[in-house]
């Protein structure tokens, strides 16, 4: 069930055009999920609430190279999706090799973009498009010392001499 929630940006075009009759409310999040641990999924709960779809843009591996350096990402692409996938806050997943999201969000049109509280001010990407036909931007609060790259400065100090 899990892998039918992985679909390419065509596909959630489609997808969306048949669910919008619903009047589905249609949240967008966007990320890395390099290492999936506790902050990822409890980001992902909180961005669920109150939308009736979750649409998660993940970056390639070629993308998480770009913007996290060449020791990542640790997990593939299509591993992470797989593990996203299977989260029940979850409904889809669409991969995205772009610098940014900006043209995946372009196609969504979701009603909310989530991003954490740590971009709140700064101009995410596609906040501009999103609030243009009436949609909104949704900051959530992170979950403190819980990240991947904590997590892998553990697993190397616990690993040193």
């Amino acid at each position: 069930m899990s892998q039918t929630k992985i679909v390419s940006q065509k596909q959630i075009v489609e997808i969306l055009s048949q669910k919008r009759k619903r009047k589905l409310t249609v949240g967008f999040t966007n990320g890395c999920f390099d290492i999936l641990h506790f902050g990822h999924v409890s980001y992902l709960q909180k961005a669920k609430k109150g939308k009736d779809l979750l649409i998660v843009g993940l970056n390639s591996d070629a993308s998480v190279r770009r913007i996290k350096g060449p020791q990542r990402p640790i997990n593939s692409q299509r591993h992470r999706a797989s593990v996203l996938a299977a989260l029940e806050c979850v409904d889809y997943v669409v991969i995205f090799s772009a610098e940014t999201p900006l043209k995946l969000i372009q196609s969504v049109r979701p009603d909310v973009l989530i991003k954490g509280a740590d971009w709140k001010g700064k101009g995410i990407v596609g906040e501009d498009f999103v609030k243009s036909y009436g949609g909104r931007a949704e900051f959530i609060k992170f979950e403190k010392n819980c990240s991947t790259t904590n997590v892998i400065e553990k697993i190397l100090a616990t690993c040193s001499p």
